[in-house]
């Protein structure tokens, strides 16, 4: 059976959240593209998991209304 879902976050608090995994998703592209270009060592691309969970995060929650 399906569950139904109830929003628990308005309009204004969904596009904050879109916005926020917009601007942080940017960011985390120009951070690997950076380490990539610069060579860095795979630990340092490793650390462009953290912006991008984030980013992910904010469509994740902007998509589920919660």
């Amino acid at each position: 059976m399906g569950e139904v879902c109830i929003a628990n976050i308005g309009p204004k608090q969904r596009r904050m959240r879109l916005g926020f995994g917009i601007v942080v998703g940017i960011v985390s592209v120009a951070f690997a593209a950076f380490i990539m270009l610069t060579g860095q060592p795979l630990w340092m691309r490793t650390l462009a998991f953290l912006p991008f969970s984030a980013a992910a995060l904010g469509f994740f929650q902007y998509r589920e209304k919660t």
